[in-house]
């Protein structure tokens, strides 16, 4: 899998998706000359010490953010300081600035805004909520992203994605799933993106979405062919199934007791190795992985408490083997 990572986003491009989301509403004020500006970090940025001397702190390519503290300290400098700490400040490879609370600039604040190009930006919203809303419109655009060759299924509410190599069966599961109840999100080309650097989610291409390609069939629409509640748009990755051939004289997990992971995107997920041979029915099995992982990410391990009970017993047989011992030489 070709993993890939955002370069950054523009502040245009999120000045132009905010208006049309209305997600958070953003006037520019000033430096519209530096709208091609690149955010390369989805977390605002609000250090008021850069405004006093400590500005080695601010962060380039993330956005600053100005709210009522800082807003006040600007005023209460005089028209030459004020100018000169703000040209320290938009020295900094700096997106662009957004004053929250509806808050006025100082004139100043324009001024080498423009003389910097470093686009002003303005809100209605408080500086909590405006760095909240912020930061989920960036970790979408700016999260890490990659595609893999599988199939990614809505089993009992758990994200399965089902990988292997081409021809062994991953489209065939998936219908089987699909005839079963199951919703299809993704098949073959399954998109993948991090969100909050901790969990993956997986979505289709919109030119095939609802498709899968079934050998010996072509492609078929999932939708059209079981309804709207087949399919759905996108889903949290939590159990990842490799399907693998089955191979005489290889040792196979028995009990359950290996955890093996799926790496990608900087994100581990539960995995699972599945060998497939005739008269297996995959459907059913990955089906019930599903089951089992959720009974697992509820605190319920299977083999793991038989191994619990089987060591209890050993232990418990080994205690009364000695007690009859010391009995013997007592008597």
């Amino acid at each position: 899998m070709g993993d890939s990572h955002a370069a950054g986003v523009t502040v245009a491009t999120v000045l132009r998706d905010l208006a049309e989301s209305r997600a958070l509403d953003l006037e520019l004020m000033a430096g519209a000359g530096g709208v091609g500006r690149h955010i390369t970090n989805p977390h605002p940025q609000k250090t008021g010490l850069a405004l006093s001397g400590f500005d080695a702190y601010l962060r380039d390519g993330r956005v600053l953010v100005f709210g009522e503290s800082e807003v006040r300290y600007l005023e209460s400098l005089g028209p030459d300081e004020r100018a000169a700490v703000l040209r320290r400040v938009f020295e900094h490879q700096l997106p662009c600035l957004v004053v929250t609370d509806n808050f006025n600039p100082p004139p100043q604040a324009t001024i080498e805004a423009d003389r910097a190009s470093v686009p002003l930006l303005r809100t209605r919203a408080a500086t909590p909520e405006a760095m909240a809303r912020l930061s989920a419109v960036l970790d979408t655009y700016l999260a890490a992203r990659g595609t893999v060759h599988g199939v990614l299924m809505d089993i009992l509410g758990l994200g399965v994605l089902i990988i292997g190599e081409s021809g062994i069966g991953k489209s065939e599961c998936a219908l089987d799933l699909v005839v079963r109840g199951h919703r299809l999100v993704a098949d073959d080309a399954v998109e993948l993106r991090c969100r909050a650097e901790s969990f993956l989610i997986g979505t289709c291409p919109e030119l095939t979405r609802h498709h899968m390609e079934i050998r010996g069939l072509g492609l078929i629409n999932v939708q059209d062919l079981f309804g709207v509640a087949s399919t759905r748009t996108s889903k949290r990755v939590e159990l990842v199934v490799q399907l693998e051939r089955w191979e005489p004289g290889r040792d196979y997990d028995r009990l359950g007791l290996d955890e093996a992971r799926y790496h990608t995107l900087g994100v581990q997920v539960p995995m699972i190795r599945m060998p497939v041979a005739p008269g297996r029915n995959l459907a059913i099995l990955v089906e019930v992985a599903a089951r089992n992982q959720l009974l697992r990410s509820r605190g319920h391990h299977a083999a793991r408490r038989l191994v619990q009970r089987l060591e209890e017993q050993l232990d418990q047989g080994a205690g009364a083997g000695e007690g009859e011992i010391d009995h013997g030489e007592d008597f």
